[in-house]
């Protein structure tokens, strides 16, 4: 029998409720329970995939290739548990789906309402695939009192009677703002949120309060009566150095146990933690540091870039030590008197994926410093691609090298993607075509280059990586810059698509045309980030 676990948010957003579904998630999987993370989006676009980074994070990748809010990879980082396209769902998405029956005439003529054709369609969402799970989780997005967010909230209360209460429960994550003047953390705006929780027939099961110090027992019983919950299912979410302590802090207010409780289960497996415990202290005392600049287009908003920092924070746990990060906008290296220097000290440079021409070469100057002056490089989707361009202006010598994305190019070593193969299908894209969804988008496989770092890196000839790009490297100059010393030791099974490059001659030099940070865990690094970080720690002991 799989049980559902509704966790909605309040007061303000941006408390947390993706971290807190994916350390529950954590804790009740650490019981040996199998468990799935939802994300159901009020928002009416389709999917993220066209918004801007400083709209809503970074574009999270399932190895499907569905485009989904970035919460998805908490999910996984958390539990392992590979999302997919049934994971995340939008308003967007429910009314296409629902305009789309209409016109197809599927209503019989009827009035289509939002109760109960779209909180239909969300209760269908929930519990499509969910077969052989113990536990689903379902982050609904959004506020309580949010306009958009209501049908969502209909469609869980109506769930509550469709399954029963032995089959469900409500999580609410609210804030404890601590007043300095008076001297106290306020309970009101608990009251007020669950008051309008309450107003639409959803009674919470537990309060997750996020606060910034302990909750004194006397709020702890006011917010209990107040709410209508038991004093116990009233836990304190204390603010913590690193998100993976989270499932631990967690399971010591006894968030598992009260939710196993309300669900009348009784002994039940005790946890295994032991993996937490070890990530948390190889974070909390590290061996020793390493600086990595991240040369970016998004620095202004670190969830613009979340997956890539949390992977290097895995590639640091793999290696005992912790990162320090300058997050740096590429623009600053685009003029004359550019203050590259400042990337003369770090111990890496990474440059990550983006979209559009803007801070491009600054991109480039920084794959420039970094291939002459010796120090480790990564770059990721387009930090690959301006590599490449930088060896092919620099190594071999063609003029105007740049990419059809830009303005600014006479020969297109980069260039859009009009086909591809996907398994034994091939997949086609016009220029000037719709923008969502109709990139190279999902889990692609890669052959390796015997003897090559990616091999060795790798310890396999096949790999399989998450790919979300529209431009690719030009095959056609595959020689011209491997005779310069770039090898492309990753390609497609077809040999038509670079993959990985490299420069054998350098201590670190890899550019990936894929997007490795989705596949990280803090108990399972990527290789490529361990890696990466190893040679940046070999490279601080030069400095």
């Amino acid at each position: 029998m799989t049980r559902f676990i509704f966790v909605t948010g309040g007061v303000v957003s941006s408390l947390g409720k993706g971290l807190a579904s994916a350390a529950l998630g954590a804790l009740l999987q650490a019981r040996s329970y199998k468990v799935r993370l939802r994300k159901l989006d009020p928002y009416l676009n389709v999917d993220p995939g066209t918004m801007s980074p400083y709209q809503h994070g970074e574009v999270y990748v399932t190895d499907d290739g569905a485009e989904t809010d970035l919460d998805l990879g908490h999910y996984e980082r958390f539990t392992g548990v590979p999302a997919r396209q049934s994971d995340s769902v939008t308003t967007g998405r429910i009314y296409s789906d629902i305009i789309a029956a209409e016109r197809r005439g599927d209503y019989l003529g009827g009035t289509v309402q939002v109760i109960p054709h779209v909180t239909d369609a969300i209760k269908q969402f929930v519990l499509k695939d969910t077969e052989g799970h113990d536990f689903v989780l379902c982050e609904i997005g959004g506020t309580v009192g949010d306009i958009e967010g209501q049908p969502f909230l209909e469609a869980i209360r109506q769930l509550r009677n469709d399954l029963g209460p032995e089959r469900t429960v409500y999580v609410h994550l609210t804030l404890l703002p601590y007043i300095p003047s008076a001297g106290e953390l306020k309970t009101k705006p608990t009251q007020h949120s669950v008051k309008e929780l309450r107003s639409i027939g959803i009674q919470p099961d537990i309060l997750l309060c996020r606060c910034d110090r302990p909750i004194p027992e006397g709020e702890r019983k006011k917010m209990a009566l107040f709410c209508n919950v038991r004093g116990d299912a009233v836990i304190q979410a204390l603010d913590v150095k690193s998100i993976y302590e989270v499932p631990l802090r967690y399971h010591e207010e006894g968030l598992d146990d009260v939710v196993l409780r309300a669900f009348g289960i009784k002994d039940a497996p005790r946890p295994d933690l032991g993996r937490w415990h070890d990530i948390v202290q190889r974070v909390t005392a590290p061996e020793g540091k390493v600086n990595i600049a991240i040369v970016g287009k998004y620095t202004g908003l670190k969830d613009a870039y979340k997956s890539l920092s949390e992977a290097l924070m895995h590639g640091s746990i793999a290696n005992r030590v912790m990162p320090e990060l300058q997050w740096l906008d590429a623009e600053l290296f685009e003029s004359d008197d550019a203050p590259i220097h400042q990337l003369e000290g770090v111990d890496g440079i990474l440059v990550p994926g983006g979209f559009g021409e803007r801070g491009t070469e600054g991109k480039i100057a920084a794959a420039k410093l970094a291939r002459e002056r010796n120090i480790p490089y990564f770059g990721i989707c387009l930090g690959m691609q301006m590599a490449v361009i930088e060896a092919a202006r620099n190594l071999a010598g063609i003029e105007g090298a740049g990419s059809s994305e830009f303005n600014n190019y006479k020969v297109a070593v980069v260039g859009v993607m009009t086909e591809w193969q996907r398994g034994n299908q091939v997949e086609r894209r016009e220029r000037g075509g719709n923008l969502g969804g109709t990139m190279r988008l999902g889990e692609y496989p890669c052959d390796l280059l015997p003897g090559t770092k990616a091999r060795a890196i790798y310890g396999s000839d096949r790999i399989q990586e998450r790919h979300r790009h529209r431009y690719e490297i030009n095959i056609n100059y595959k020689q011209q810059l491997e005779d310069k010393g770039l090898v492309f030791s990753g390609m497609s099974p077809d040999r038509s698509l670079p993959e990985i490059v490299e420069i054998p001659t350098h201590p670190w030099f890899v550019g990936v045309q894929f997007h490795p940070e989705l596949k990280s865990k803090p108990f399972a690094p990527h290789p490529l980030f361990a890696s990466f970080v190893e040679a940046a720690v070999k490279q601080s002991r030069l400095v």
